[in-house]
C-alpha cells in the first residue's frame, strides 16, 4: 500500500476513535435544543395525544364492543388501563369502580370509566403558586426530561400574563446547559443569570434571587442540574439550592418536578426521590404527544398525591399547557 494511502487510513481511524471518545465523555448531557418558532395555532389536545388515544381509546373500542360484561370483559378493561401506564393499583381501582356502577352495556361502561378517571383527579390545586416578592419557582428533574425547554415555555406563558421573569441557570455542570437556557431566554425575551462552569449552583441561585429583588422582577425561575434520582450526594446538593432560596425568600412558591411521559412507571420512582429531597409541589409531564403511555399522568398523581400542573404536548413555545383532567380524559378515551 502506498505511504499516502496508509496515512489516510490511519487518520480516518484516529478521527473515528476520537469522535467515539468525545461522544462517550458527554455522559448524561442533553443535546442542545433549538427553540421552536411560534407558528400557527396549536392543534387540539385530542390530536396531540393521538398515540395514547390509539393505545387506550382504540383498544377500548374493541373491549366495549363485547355483548357481555363478564369477567373476561373486566379483565381486559383492566389490562387496557395498565397498558396505558396508569399503574396496576390505579387501573384496578378504576375497574372496580366502573364495575360497581353496574353498567348495562359498553357505552355505559365507557361513561362510567370517564367519570371515575376525572373523579380521582378532582379537587387538587393545579394553580401555580406565585407568592413572594419575587416569587420563586424551582424546577427539578433528571437529564433528558425536557426540563430546560419546559422552563422556557413556562417563562413565556408567565410573561404573556404580564409578569416580569428572570431565569437562574443553576445547572453549572452539564455541558452547554447555561448556553442552551440563554438561547431560550433570548428567544422568549426574559433575563437570565448564569455562573462559571462548575461553580456552586446555590451561589448562582442566590445571585439570581438578589438581582430579581434589586431590579424589580416579580418571578424567578431556577433551573437545576439534571441528576439521577438514585444518587444521594447529588440530591443533597439539590437540597442545598432549595435551602438557600428558602432562607432568602422565606418560602419557595413552587417546586416543579419535570417527568418524561415516555418513561412510564419509572417516573414514579423519580418523583418519590425528588419529593423526599426538596418537597415537590407540582408535576410537569412532558412528551405526551410522542408516547402511547400518557396514562402515566393519572397514575403518578394517584399514587403520589402530587398534582400534575402542566403537560408538554409538542415542541412549540406554546405547547406547555395547564393540565385539565376533564379535557385530558376525554382526549385519551375517544377512539
Amino acid at each position: 500500500m502506498e505511504p499516502f494511502l496508509i496515512i489516510l487510513v490511519v487518520a480516518g481511524i484516529v478521527v473515528v476513535i476520537a469522535g467515539t471518545v468525545i461522544w462517550k465523555s458527554r455522559g448524561d448531557t442533553e443535546a442542545p435544543v433549538v427553540p421552536a418558532e411560534v407558528g400557527a395555532p396549536s392543534p387540539p389536545l385530542r390530536a396531540r395525544l393521538a398515540r395514547t388515544r390509539g393505545a387506550v381509546g382504540g383498544r377500548l373500542s374493541s373491549v366495549l364492543a363485547r355483548e357481555r360484561l363478564d369477567d373476561a370483559f373486566w379483565d381486559e378493561l383492566e389490562e387496557t388501563l395498565i397498558a396505558a401506564d396508569l399503574g396496576v393499583a390505579t387501573a384496578s381501582t378504576l375497574t372496580e369502580e366502573v364495575r360497581a356502577s353496574r353498567p348495562e352495556d359498553g357505552a355505559a361502561a365507557l361513561q362510567a370509566l370517564e367519570t371515575a378517571m376525572v373523579d380521582i383527579m378532582t379537587g387538587k390545586d393545579r394553580s401555580l403558586h406565585l407568592s413572594g416578592d419575587p416569587a420563586v419557582v424551582l424546577v427539578v428533574g433528571v437529564n433528558g426530561t425536557g426540563k430546560t425547554t419546559s422552563i422556557a415555555k413556562l417563562a413565556a406563558a408567565l410573561k404573556g400574563d404580564g409578569r416580569t421573569v428572570i431565569l437562574a441557570a443553576a445547572d453549572t455542570f452539564r455541558a452547554a446547559a447555561a448556553e442552551q437556557l440563554t438561547v431560550w431566554a433570548e428567544r422568549v425575551g426574559v433575563e437570565i443569570v448564569t455562573g462559571p462552569a462548575g461553580s456552586d449552583p446555590a451561589a448562582v441561585a442566590y445571585e439570581a434571587y438578589r438581582r430579581a429583588g434589586d431590579e424589580g422582577y416579580d418571578t424567578l425561575i431556577v433551573d437545576t442540574a439534571g441528576r439521577l434520582h438514585s444518587k444521594a450526594n447529588l440530591m443533597e446538593e439539590l437540597g442545598k439550592v432549595a435551602r438557600v432560596l428558602q432562607r432568602e425568600a422565606g418560602e419557595i412558591g413552587e417546586v416543579l418536578l419535570v417527568l418524561d411521559g415516555t418513561t412510564g412507571q419509572n417516573a414514579i420512582a423519580q418523583a418519590d426521590s425528588f419529593a423526599a429531597a426538596v418537597g415537590v409541589t407540582g408535576i410537569v409531564m412532558t412528551k405526551l404527544d410522542g408516547t402511547a403511555r400518557g396514562g402515566i399522568a393519572i397514575g403518578v398523581e394517584e399514587e403520589l398525591g402530587v398534582p400534575v400542573k402542566y403537560i408538554g404536548v409538542g415542541e412549540g413555545i406554546d405547547d406547555l399547557v395547564p393540565f385539565e383532567p376533564q379535557e385530558f380524559v376525554e382526549a385519551v378515551l375517544e377512539p
